[in-house]
């Protein structure tokens, strides 16, 4: 068979995809998802391609001649500082052909240019650092990165742990009890707990009103499994652990999921962090599930410190590659 040539292929920019576009996107992550054995573009990634607004968000393309998807890449612009983000996934039948570096090296063109238009009541700014994750530590993509002039940035680790396994009983400390989050109600004040308890995380730290909403809004989304740790003399919220299950793909069956797991570091509850922990998991089990995953950051040795002990074990890594602004100039 002969296989296609990086010329028979061209990159096309979007602002706002048609709704054929994002079907043929998803179809091609859940392709090569299947293929690598995780999800090829992130959660975030998939939101905003069916929910962004121009001005915010870029969509790359790379289709052959004759229309057929081939790669597509995200690049959302960032107006705090945070550089510009992107993901890129092309079709496992068609790499090894010279096709993730014409993507690359698109993205790095927009990212550099000064197309991007203006958000609302703004003006464009300089774009940053590009920071592009690589979903798996796969030799390709950090060899495409050295030649391009990336550096790595960040370690995602994908953590594992059967529910078959045994597992404590969590123990809450005096004066704090668990219920379910109640959607437009808690919505503010879990937003203003998330926010302290991620300070320092570039993602899940400035998740605001609509982000929560979006994925209230998702089909997976159980209110029975998004757990809150309250006070019980004032109501307040001091912790929480929002779990999320994935459903069985082909032969894989589901899979739980620690979605966001945090602790209102004002609070002073020790041991809030393990029995919430806990406590999702004992959720999880009672589904019906037989694993769950989560996702940590390396640098954050505290989580993982915290998770290995539960019995979690690494499963895989996703890299966050960097391109400093200064290297295009």
């Amino acid at each position: 068979m002969t296989r296609a040539r990086t010329t028979d292929h061209r990159v096309t920019r979007l602002e706002r995809p048609s709704p054929d576009d994002v079907e043929a996107v998803l179809a091609l992550a859940t392709v090569a998802g299947a293929a690598d054995g995780t999800e090829s573009l992130s959660e975030d990634a998939a939101l905003r391609l069916r929910n962004a607004e121009p001005g915010t968000v870029t969509h790359l393309t790379l289709r052959q001649s004759d229309g057929l998807l081939f790669g597509y890449a995200q690049l959302e612009f960032r107006n705090d500082g945070g550089g510009v983000g992107a993901e890129l996934v092309v079709h496992p039948m068609h790499r090894r052909q010279g096709l993730g570096r014409l993507l690359v090296e698109a993205t790095v063109a927009e990212a550099a240019g000064d197309a991007r238009p203006a958000t609302s009541g703004g003006t464009s700014t300089g774009a940053g650092d590009l920071l592009v994750w690589a979903h798996s530590d796969h030799p390709s993509a950090a060899a495409l990165a050295l030649d391009l002039g990336f550096d790595r940035a960040r370690v995602l680790w994908q953590l594992r742990r059967s529910l078959r396994d045994p597992l404590p009983e969590p123990e809450l400390p005096d004066g704090v009890s668990i219920r379910a989050f109640r959607p437009g109600e808690d919505d503010e004040a879990w937003l203003a707990v998330n926010r302290r308890a991620f300070a320092d995380h570039p993602e899940q730290g400035r998740w605001t009103l609509a982000d929560l909403r979006l994925r209230l809004a998702e089909p997976w989304f159980d209110r029975n499994g998004f757990l809150l740790a309250v006070e019980d003399s004032t109501g307040r919220i001091v912790g929480f652990h929002w779990t999320k299950v994935h459903g069985a793909v082909g032969r894989s069956p589901a899979i739980g999921e620690v979605y966001v797991l945090g602790v209102d570091p004002t609070a002073h509850r020790g041991g809030l962090g393990r029995a919430l922990s806990l406590a999702g998991l004992h959720h999880l089990r009672n589904q019906g599930l037989t694993r769950v995953m989560l996702y940590v950051d390396e640098s954050n040795e505290r989580a993982m410190a915290l998770y290995i002990r539960l019995g979690f074990a690494n499963w895989l890594r996703h890299v966050q590659y960097r391109r400093p602004a200064t290297a295009a100039e």
